[in-house]
């Protein structure tokens, strides 16, 4: 059940502001008995829904009286607060994100071999998007299929998201697609990579209608691969993310080469 606890408000101060509700103008003795806020409290908490805004005083009465604010009223100002703290909050923990990115980073990364897999469409989406925020130099992307894992339409506006930061961070991005691929694009995804990526100078699209293989390549130390399902040749089943520098030389190689024998393309 809901509670004027919920938006901030101390146990006294929910007490005293629902008996102003009920008695309508009253003194700080008055509220205090009919609120049951002890009397060596009433004045602290009257004054503070005060601040909240929720009571006014009449201060040329003697004994001074207290009259609550309308409850729409009252209620807009207690989630305006509310709102303003999570601003705060959120503002914080991105200082905090920030300090805590500069002071990781600059560890140096594991060399060790290193393998992990998704499974299931969601986490597969995960681990690539995950995959791709990690970049750090460039990331090579080879598709010969589109993946009868994902939606195009909704997982490719979020990659095409995620290789804007990547961007921004000075990652360049090769891309690298059988002409079919580019006839799957959903309208909604080709228009975005048109207008959101295609004018990057780290950014550059080629067709290559030979290509057998789908891969993303990052910083030329990870292979995200997906894999097929073994009881239905058309089905996606995981992706696996391989940390392995020798086995990325060789990927790293195959895609040089057809990179090399494609065409120039804009989306």
């Amino acid at each position: 059940m809901a509670s004027l606890r919920d938006l901030g408000l101390s146990e006294y101060e929910a007490r005293a502001y629902r008996a102003l509700l009920n008695t309508g103008p009253t003194t700080a003795k008055e509220l205090s008995r009919t609120s049951d806020v002890p009397m060596g409290r009433i004045y602290d908490v009257l004054n503070s829904i005060e601040t909240y805004n929720l009571a006014r005083s009449q201060t040329a009465s003697r004994p001074k009286k207290y009259v609550a604010v309308e409850p729409q009223s009252a209620l807009d100002r207690l989630l305006e607060n509310k709102r303003r703290e999570l601003e705060e909050k959120v503002g914080q923990y991105e200082t905090i994100v920030d300090e805590l990115m500069d002071e990781l980073d600059a560890v140096e990364p594991v060399k060790d071999k290193f393998w992990t897999a998704a499974v299931g469409p969601d986490d597969t989406v995960d681990l690539l998007l995950e995959r791709l925020d990690a970049a750090e130099e460039r990331i090579a992307m080879m598709a010969a299929d589109s993946s009868p894992q994902f939606d195009l339409e909704d997982v490719g506006d979020l990659v095409v998201e995620h290789l804007i930061r990547a961007l921004d961070r000075g990652v360049d991005i090769s891309l690298l697609m059988t002409p079919d691929v580019v006839a799957s694009l959903p309208r909604s995804v080709g228009e975005r990579y048109t207008t959101e990526l295609s004018d990057h100078d780290r950014f550059e699209v080629r067709t290559n209608e030979r290509l057998d293989s789908t891969f993303n390549l990052i910083d030329e130390t990870e292979v995200c691969i997906e894999v097929t399902n073994p009881l239905d040749s058309e089905l996606a089943f995981a992706m696996i993310d391989l940390k392995d520098p020798g086995f990325a030389t060789e990927v790293h190689d195959e895609f040089v080469t057809e990179w090399q024998r494609a065409e120039s393309f804009d989306l």
